[in-house]
């Protein structure tokens, strides 16, 4: 039921947003709105100013005089908006035995055009900025402390870097290096272009990096050839009505010892608790500067409710302005991975259903974030937006960006394609899109 619930809300405020850019972008253009539906198929109910709230489908003679109907219809699985005189995912093309009216897309220009449809992408890349600029401004950030880089491996491109292990990071080109991710931000991002000097401390002595532009560039497109050194495991949080909230265990308690056996990394703290399968677990931490001992008693599957940590972390606040900087940064940084994990994907380095998840997985993950807390909720939200906006612009049959790449070529062009090719370009791209979505449930379903 949980997973029913969540799954609704979240695609529910997500297909809203969508549609209402439409529709809002359609108003401002004058044109005739006759439906804004959340969910295709049969209508189930919904309202509008002639006939009031209503279940079931309308009558077929039905003429809503310009008056939209708002409805909610039985597949939850998206949702559309029907502009008079467009082929849309509604099918219907009866407008056609008629000359184009005022009202009607179809008679309006290209620009018009390319504003309505591109609409629904906007609203959701503005909800995934409101979002991160919300998140940045309110909570901040969580970084890692450290610059210290972990071990370095013969003949990684680290070492022919100039690195070597535990190597603590001064300054990137004469700015100083606070914390891990502005390093690598440093590092990777700003200087991509160029050759880079780093400053580091090593054996209490500064030592100066020129690394080469070719393996700054290299390793920011295939991912950073360096790893922070890892501190002592910390508890970085502890879920609600868990074993380990009754224990009394708390975030920013740092790990000493489990049953007797000193820890140092993660893995070993999920060993030992996996292995005491509702048995008790005697915990020494240290919380500030007090040692504290604490039992806990994992449940039936072996889990006592925690996550945790071998970096230390802080929170950066940051200012009005800034956070909306912030917000354009993650923006732009989560599309560039999105894009490359749709090319690894094209390119078989990454399996399909490693990549990409149906209704099932959204409503798992949506249930997960929601049991964390209202933040990784909302954070999970700018990124399913964030990917229903990258979607839907892509160049195919049935999405937006299908209908921008048609629309574009008949304002190039001058001429309209035939209502039948229009047709027939959305049923193909609409059964082939139905086929996808049945492959990634079943895909769902088998992994489960």
């Amino acid at each position: 039921m949980d997973y029913i619930i969540y799954f609704m809300i979240t695609i529910g405020i997500l297909v809203f947003v969508h549609e209402f850019g439409h529709f809002a972008a359609a108003k401002v253009s004058k044109m005739r709105v006759d439906i804004f539906a959340i969910g295709f198929g049969k209508r189930l109910f919904g309202w509008n100013k002639l006939t009031g709230f209503s279940f079931g489908d309308l009558p077929k003679d039905f003429d809503g005089q310009g008056n939209t109907d708002y409805r909610l219809c039985i597949l939850p699985l998206g949702g559309y908006v029907k502009i008079a005189g467009m082929v849309d995912e509604s099918f219907d093309a009866k407008f056609a035995e008629s000359e184009p009216k005022p009202y009607e897309f179809r008679s309006k220009g290209t620009l018009s055009k390319l504003f309505v449809i591109t609409a629904g992408v906007m609203m959701n890349l503005t909800l995934t900025l409101m979002i991160f600029w919300g998140i940045n401004f309110f909570q901040g950030k969580l970084v890692f402390r450290t610059t210290t880089i972990n071990k370095v491996e013969t003949g990684s491109d680290a070492q022919k870097a100039g690195f070597q292990s535990y190597d603590k990071i001064l300054s990137v080109n004469g700015e100083q290096a606070n914390n891990w991710q502005k390093t690598i931000e440093q590092l990777f991002v700003q200087n991509s272009t160029s050759d880079v000097v780093v400053k580091v401390l090593r054996d209490g002595k500064e030592k100066t990096l020129t690394i080469a532009r070719h393996l700054v560039s290299q390793n920011s497109k295939k991912g950073f050839f360096i790893q922070p050194c890892p501190s002592k495991p910390f508890v970085v949080e502890v879920m609600k009505n868990s074993p380990a909230e009754v224990s009394g265990l708390k975030a920013g308690d740092i790990f000493i010892s489990i049953n007797g056996i000193n820890v140092s990394e993660g893995q070993q703290i999920n060993d030992i608790i996996s292995s005491y399968k509702e048995k008790n677990l005697r915990m020494m931490v240290l919380r500030g500067r007090d040692t504290l001992n604490l039992t806990v008693n994992p449940d039936a599957d072996s889990k006592i409710g925690i996550s945790h940590s071998v970096y230390e972390t802080e929170a950066q606040t940051f200012g009005i302005f800034t956070s909306l900087t912030n917000a354009i940064n993650d923006a732009a940084q989560y599309t560039a991975l999105t894009f490359g994990m749709l090319k690894n994907v094209i390119t078989g380095k990454v399996a399909f259903k490693e990549a990409f998840g149906g209704p099932i997985k959204i409503a798992q993950i949506a249930v997960k974030s929601a049991d964390k807390g209202g933040i990784d909720f909302l954070f999970f939200l700018a990124m399913l937006s964030l990917s229903l906006a990258i979607i839907n612009i892509l160049p195919f049959p049935v999405l937006d960006g299908g209908h921008f790449v048609i629309i574009l070529l008949e304002g190039l062009f001058k001429k309209e394609l035939p209502i039948k090719i229009k047709m027939a370009i959305q049923n193909a791209g609409f059964v082939i899109l139905l086929l996808l979505m049945a492959f990634i449930i079943y895909n769902d379903i088998i992994s489960l």
